[in-house]
Order: structure tokens, then sequence, then C-alpha cells
């Protein structure tokens, strides 16, 4: 039994992902590019807009975070097939689209941000028209963009951005919980796909806590403190264009409605009988998984003093949803209460408060001078919808403010 309880944890584990299970449905095929650039660590798609012949009017968007190469197919269809169509929406007004893809998405923030440097200048070097560009990310990618602007300027090379844009992006750290981090440390002697992701350095450097092991003590991972200090170095933020960026979560400090301490998955056997994962709560210590099964165990997992950070407002993640259902389809009893927790909390997203304090987590951003914000505008979502998700909102949002 435990030999094949094994071969069945390896075959689910192999599943497990950070953002999308690793085994997802292929996305429908997006439609050629008009122009494709091959690019120092990456390449870009280019898309012209309707009734151009050439790169006019450019907006440059960097892929977010994943394991292995950017899916332009995913990518496209998560921007054009969702709740607003952006694509069609920006080219008709006759706006470039040039989409930028990393060779390995989880690579260091530092190395994926000469991708977007190269993609900065071929557009410059492109261009038809003297349109500033608009030059930003999803997720991970309006991190990447900050930075490689940042290091741009200070570089005195003219990048010629008008507006940078973030979408969703982790400019306070993004939350993974730990209890989660631990699993993918528990499952990693039978499979490692999962630890691969959390452990990558661009995870490292976005996670506001990272558990290094199984018995580890979550703490800012070097890897970030690292980066964080690279990032001062270039002075933290692009200086010459408007800083923009919009929050998958809500703005008066309402949460998702996960209960702090309550059970979000648990799991009753053959392969995890008695592993569970609880939400996080304030405790000192707050116990957050009992990690139990054909692997081994019993493993309690805890941390101190962080605040409710699932239940926090923000872009949320199936981060419990993706684990039960690969359990489950191997076989697992799995009592899955919730499938979703926030991932980059709203405070985040706008780069207006920290992470670590509940008041803060939880304040009310909408009540808040908005210069506080590190960004020049920022839009909150009406509710705390799926991270970088593309709604009417954020994307009429950001139409508006395109350089002219």
């Amino acid at each position: 039994m435990a030999d094949s309880g094994t071969e069945k944890f390896r075959k689910a584990a192999s599943t497990f992902g950070l953002v999308t299970p690793t085994g997802r449905a292929a996305a429908s095929q997006a439609p050629p590019a008009d122009e494709v650039w091959q690019l120092p660590g990456g390449s870009a798609r280019v898309y012209y807009g309707e009734g151009q012949k050439g790169v006019v009017r450019p907006v440059v968007l960097a892929d977010g975070f994943n394991l292995g190469p950017s899916d332009f197919d995913w990518l496209w269809d998560g921007l054009e097939n969702g709740r607003f169509p952006f694509i069609s929406e920006l080219r008709r007004r006759g706006r470039t689209l040039v989409l930028i893809g990393f060779d390995e998405r989880s690579e260091s923030i530092l190395r994926n941000a000469e991708t977007v440097m190269a993609a900065t200048l071929r557009t410059i070097a492109e261009q038809l028209d003297d349109t500033r560009l608009l030059v930003g990310g999803f997720s991970m990618g309006g991190i990447v963009t900050r930075y490689a602007l940042a290091k741009m300027e200070l570089r005195r090379m003219d990048h010629r951005v008008g507006v940078y844009a973030s979408f969703d992006s982790p400019h306070r750290g993004a939350w993974v919980p730990v209890g989660l981090q631990a699993f993918a440390h528990y499952t990693a002697p039978v499979d490692d796909t999962y630890l691969r992701q959390i452990s990558s350095p661009a995870s490292q450097q976005m996670l506001w806590r990272y558990l290094d092991a199984l018995d580890g003590t979550p703490k800012e991972s070097p890897l970030r403190t690292e980066f964080l200090e690279q990032l001062g170095q270039v002075g933290s933020w692009p200086r010459i264009p408007r800083l923009i960026g919009v929050s998958s979560g809500r703005g008066d400090g309402v949460g998702n409605g996960v209960r702090a301490g309550a059970k979000a998955l648990s799991c009753a056997g053959p392969l995890c009988d008695g592993t569970y994962f609880l939400a996080q709560s304030q405790g000192d210590p707050a116990e957050v998984a009992v990690l139990n099964g054909v692997l081994g165990g019993k493993h309690t997992v805890t941390t101190s003093g962080f605040p409710e950070l699932d239940g926090a407002p923000g872009g949320t993640l199936e981060s419990f949803g993706i684990i039960g259902d690969a359990l489950a389809d191997v076989g697992e009893g799995v009592d899955l209460a919730h499938r979703s927790g926030c991932f980059v909390p709203s405070v985040s997203a706008v780069a207006i408060r920290d992470l670590g304090r509940q008041e803060d987590l939880y304040v009310n951003i909408d009540e808040l001078p908005p210069e506080e914000s590190e960004l020049d505008d920022f839009l909150l979502s009406q509710d705390n919808d799926p991270h970088a998700l593309m709604t009417e909102d954020i994307g009429r949002w950001v139409l508006d403010r395109l350089p002219d």
C-alpha cells in the first residue's frame, strides 16, 4: 500500500502549481503576431494596431510568474477572452501591443529585466511615430519592468516611456501560505515540481515571507533582501514616466471571507490522512498546517506574529484549490472549504502599506490620502477578484491613461 500510495502521491505532486496547475488545459491559440522578436532571455510578440503597418503608439507589457517559458497563447487568452477584450480595444485605438515573454519566468527578476530593457530599446528602434511608450506588466512582470526602467534611467538610457503600469504587482510583497510552502518541502522527495516553483529566484524575491525547509522558520528570503537592495540602488522606481497601478483587490478594507484559523483544506486518506491547512491567524504561535500520510509525519507547522493574510483584501489565487483538486484526482478524500486566498494584498499592489501589521493589511485605502502611495495614480477593484484578472473597470481605466 505504501508503494502504491507513494506513486499516487507522485502523480498528484507532478501537477501542483503555485499559480496554475502544471497540467492545465491549453489555451486557445493566439492569432499570428505581425512580428516576433528574439531577445536576450526571452522574446516578444508584436501586434500592430488596426490600420497600421508597423509599430505605432506602442504598449509594451511583460508576462508574470510561473514555471518554464512564457505561454503566449495563455497570456493572450487572459487579456482578450476574459471579462474584457483588452487587446481588441487597444488595437482598435491604433496602438501596437508588444507582449514580452521570458525563457524562464521563475528566473531572477534582475536577469529577466535585461529582456525588458532589450524589448524597450527594440520597440523604440522599430517605432514609426514619436508617441511615448506605456511599459508595464502583470504580477511579477510589473516588478520586472519597474526595475528595468529604473536601471535604464540610472544608466542614462532614453527609454521614451511616458507611463509605467503595473497590474496587481506585489510592490510590497506577495503571500503564499506557510503551510503550503511546508507542503512543497514535504512532497519534494517524490516530486519537486511545487518546491521548484516556490524556491525559484523570482518567487523568493517576491514573497513577503519564505520557508526554506520543512522544519524551518518563515522569514524574508536572502534573495528578497538582495533584490530590494538592488532595487534601491537604481532608485526604487523610474522617475521619468507617470506611475500607475491597479489592484485585483478591494480598497475598502473588506477581506475575501476566508476566516482566520478556519480549515481551508483537509484530507481523509488514503494518502494524506490527518493532513490539514488552516487560514493564517494572528496567534503567537499560530498553527497553520499539520502534514501526515504515506510520506511520513506528523509535522506541525506554525507561524508567529503574522497578520491574517489569507483573508486579506487583494487579488486571490486558488492556492488551496490547486492542491486539493490534484489530490482528489488520485483518490484522496478531500474537504476543500476555501479554494482561494489572498495572493497580492491590495496595499501591496498599490504600494501604500507593508504587510506585517493587521491594521495596515486591512486598512481602508479609499479613505487614505492618495499621495501616501508610491504610485501617481491607482485603481482598486470592486471585489477581491482572481489575481491580475482583466476586468472592464481595469481595462478601460488603463486605456484612458495611455500616453498621447
